[in-house]
């Protein structure tokens, strides 16, 4: 049986599940989480991964098309839109950094090895959106990261002493600052979600389709994109 008639028959009948391949411990649960709606910021900046971001984007556009109560904003800090991305998109983003307004942070990575060209080590550098992340956090907010977002959480103060993943080339500083590197795709600590590098971020958002919105619609939208979860989802 497939990952996703796994998911049907814990919908139908409510029993506990593991996805072969993708999610594990998936459950009667998930399927029927509370339906309360989802409001996504995903923060911009320049250097920015195109990846990290247009996957999330595509996974929750998708499911407010089939009916799922998600909003996407793409938000800065104090950067100029249009935003350019780590291959030269010009991405707008107009939302304004306001988050008491969303009630899922989404961090996308970008450039880490280097920090005099935009991306992620020169934010961490600069300071700004560390600072800003930081400040963000409250009870009822979900901050997620993906690829070397996670290391901008990491230098907010957000994942020493947690399980957390990044992309496998940051996973040792991640480790020396304090995160608990777990061997998952995705690492679902409650208010903190984290993936592995690049693609995982379509994974991630899959998930919390799931987690937020319940698993037909996590279900539909992968049907819609011809897209099958990779790896193992950890939680807590």
């Amino acid at each position: 049986m497939d990952r996703r008639s796994v998911l049907r028959a814990t919908i139908a009948t409510g029993a506990t599940a593991t996805a072969v391949g993708a999610v594990a411990g998936a459950s009667a649960a998930t399927a029927s989480a509370p339906k309360r709606p989802v409001r996504v910021h995903i923060l911009m900046y320049p250097g920015v991964e195109e990846m990290d971001f247009a996957g999330p984007v595509e996974v929750f556009g998708m499911a407010r098309g089939l009916g799922g109560d998600i909003t996407t904003t793409l938000v800065t800090v104090d950067a100029t839109s249009p935003v350019t991305a780590t291959h030269g998109t010009r991405v707008e983003a107009t939302g304004r950094w306001s988050p008491r307004e969303t009630n899922l942070l989404v961090v996308p990575g970008g450039g880490y090895r280097r920090a005099d060209t935009p991306g992620v080590a020169y934010e961490i550098q600069r300071g700004v959106l560390p600072a800003a992340i930081r400040a963000a956090r409250r009870r009822g907010l979900t901050i997620a990261g993906i690829c070397t977002g996670t290391m901008l959480l990491s230098a907010a103060g957000l994942t020493a002493g947690r399980p957390c993943i990044t992309h496998h080339r940051a996973a040792d500083d991640l480790r020396a600052q304090g995160g608990i590197v777990t061997d998952a795709r995705v690492v679902d600590d409650g208010d903190l979600v984290t993936a592995g590098g690049v693609t995982s971020g379509l994974d991630l958002a899959l998930w919390l389709v799931e987690r937020q919105l319940g698993a037909a619609l996590a279900v539909q939208v992968e049907q819609v994109l011809e897209y099958e979860r990779r790896g193992t989802v950890w939680r807590a």
